[in-house]
Formats: C-alpha cells, structure tokens, sequence
C-alpha cells in the first residue's frame, strides 16, 4: 500500500513539474537585413507617401523611389555638386501649401538657402521655392519649439545666426505656401539639439557651446547658459532624461572626431547646474546625427546612430575605420551597442548626415533608411530572434 501511495504520489509531482509554466528565452539584439536601393552618394533621405497611393517612399538628392519595392526611381530636380558634396544636407516632409501633398524642406552648405519643394501630385514638375538666404547649412531639424503642435524648421548654420522658421497656416489651418522667421541669437556653432533643460516646460536649444534658455514669451530674449563646449557636436543633440531622476540629460555625438557621449545633468542643493560626461563609445569617429526611438518594440527608446562615411571628404580623424549604424540600448546603467551594419567600405554602412526611421513595410517594426556617399540602403527590422 505504501508503494502504491509512494508511486501515486511521484506521478502527481511530475505532473505537475511538467505543467510548471517554461521561462522564456531571453531575445537577443534586433536583427535587420539589409537592402540596397542605389549608388547614388546623397547624404540625405526623408521618407513619406509621395503620391498618395498609401505606401511610403523614399525621397533622397535629385530622385524618388516608389515603394513598397523601391524601385521604380523617379527624377525630382538637379542637385548641384562641390567636389563630393551634393549640396543637399536634410529632407524633412511638410505640407507646406496646404494641397494635401507632402513637400519637404532641404538646403545646403554651398548655396546658404533654405528652400522647400513643391509636390506637383500626379503630374507636373517638382519646383524649389528659396525661403531665405541663411548662410552655409550643415543641416536642418524640425521641432514643436513653442509647444503648439505644429512643427519648426531650424537649419544649423555654423558661425552665422541662429534663426528658425514657422510655416504660416490659412484659416483652415493649412499651410500658405509661406513661412516667417524668427531670429534666436546672433551666432552659434556645429551642433543643434532640442528640449526643457531647466524644468519649466519651455522648449530650449542646445548648443556646442551651452544652451539658449526659452523666454516666457514669444518675442522674448534666449538667454545664453555656457555650461559646455562640445566642439564640432552632432546634429541633433539629443535631450532625454537618461537615468530617470528628473533632470534632463544630453547625448552628444562629434561629427568630425572620436566620441560618442551622455551628461548627466547634475544639481546641488543651491540649484547650481553641472554636467558630468559619461562616454558611450570612445572608439568610433564622426558622430553627425542620430535618432531616439524605440527600434525592439519594448516600450523604451535607444539610440540609433553612426558614422557619416567621408564627412570631410576623408580629412577627419578616423575617416579611413571601418563603417558602422548601431543602436545603443540603456540597460539602466550604461548603454550597450548593437550592431546594424559594421565593416570596411561595401560592407559596413555609414549613418550620412540625415537618415530616417519608418515602419515601411506595415509590418509594426521600424526599419532604418540611410543614405549618404557609400549609397543608399534599407535596413529592415526582422524583430528579435
């Protein structure tokens, strides 16, 4: 009987050890593959519906390619050349005449113009519109400054004056074809990033070199804070809260050297600011421009970011390493690195100076679109395996 009892009894434990739910297994890195849609050497792409058949496409120098393949080019206008350069250093999408299709903005170095380009729609040729002679154009970013949900245009113009620019709307809150400027500071340097430093719920802008404070009211004064100088920075620099204590953080790429960096932003008990660097990855060069977002679905935005491939044409230090796009993932202490693409040159892919992340396939995952002078290429997100 005891035998019996002892039997029943093992039976019933190994039943229910078997019906113990499994851990699951812990996913690994986001994996991409990789896919390239031209030769062409413009180091900028934007990505939106071109023709309103609901798919997104790829809008990079003087072509469009028509998704979801990509391609299927189309010619939009001549871009003028320098030496390597395209003079095309940003593609950000706006309706900016209120006709239901999507522009963009651009500009460049060499013609020291902001322009926008008109969508012609189903026919008709794309035409460039000058908004204002800026002076030399690293590159351009578009942030909600004053906090109404509708999108600024603000070139990095190097040793020139800082300016942005805000799209007139018509009374049905579409835009005119028309933008006004609005002048920051009379000078400014390589790096431009956005968001509230000080806690007060205005929007204000990172420098290379410290941070203009927002004014209470629109017409007001920026008051300049040089807390840091940052050399030849990225653009953007990011504006995040990093380590979660209720002070906003920067993330700092140099665009023409080694570095890539966070500081923390640090207060003592009388208010006084500091900022205390901590190096992400001191060992790859020529940081220009990254994204915070979510790229692994889990909630929590990384860092996506890489190295512009020949950003002077070769001159800077480390432009002859291998090539990389990553993303950096907080793991509440540090950032680890994943790799996207690494290598030499035809095997590793640089980050260009403007790249775009979309989900272009619908399938929920963002996928990576970067130009630049070693081409343009898709890297779509496989998930985790």
């Amino acid at each position: 009987m005891r035998i019996l009892l002892f039997i029943l009894s093992l039976g019933i434990s190994l039943a229910a050890l078997g019906q113990q739910p499994q851990q699951a297994k812990p996913k690994g890195p986001v994996q991409f593959s990789k896919k390239k849609i031209s030769s062409e050497t413009y180091e900028s792409v934007g990505v939106f519906d071109v023709n309103g058949d609901g798919q997104l496409d790829l809008v990079s120098g003087a072509f469009w390619y028509q998704g979801p393949g990509f391609v299927r080019r189309h010619f939009i206008m001549e871009i003028p050349r320098k030496q390597e350069y395209w003079d095309d250093f940003a593609t950000i999408p706006m309706d900016v005449n209120g006709d239901g299709n999507m522009d963009y903005l651009m500009g460049g170095w060499f013609a020291g113009t902001l322009y926008w380009v008109e969508n012609p729609g189903e026919k008709g040729n794309w035409k460039q519109h000058a908004i204002d002679s800026t002076g030399n154009i690293e590159t351009i970013r578009a942030f909600d400054l004053d906090g109404d949900g509708q999108l600024e245009i603000i070139p990095n113009t190097p040793r020139k004056a800082l300016k942005y620019y805000k799209l007139n709307l018509d009374a049905q809150g579409k835009g005119n074809g028309t933008f006004t400027r609005v002048d920051v500071a009379p000078n400014h340097g390589h790096g431009l990033g956005f968001g509230d430093i000080n806690g007060d719920k205005r929007i204000d802008i990172v420098l290379d070199n410290g941070w203009l404070e927002a004014p209470a009211k629109p017409d007001g004064k920026w008051v300049l804070h040089q807390d840091f100088s940052f050399h030849d920075a990225s653009i953007p620099i990011l504006v995040q809260d990093i380590n979660q204590d209720g002070l906003n953080d920067l993330i700092v790429g140099q665009g023409h050297g080694y570095g890539l960096d966070w500081y923390e932003q640090q207060k003592d008990a009388k208010g006084k600011r500091t900022w205390k660097k901590h190096p992400i990855d001191p060992f790859n060069s020529q940081y220009h421009t990254m994204e915070w977002l979510d790229i692994d679905d889990d909630g929590e935005e990384e860092l996506i970011t890489g190295k512009r491939f020949r950003a002077h044409n070769g001159g800077d230090p480390g432009a002859n390493d291998p090539y990389g796009l990553y993303y950096f993932k907080w793991n509440g202490a540090s950032f680890t690195k994943n790799i996207i693409s690494y290598g030499p040159i035809g095997e590793g892919k640089g980050a260009g100076i403007y790249f775009s992340v979309a989900d272009l396939l619908n399938t929920g995952r963002k996928d990576v679109i970067v130009a630049g002078k070693d081409g343009l290429y898709v890297f779509y997100n496989e998930g985790q395996q």
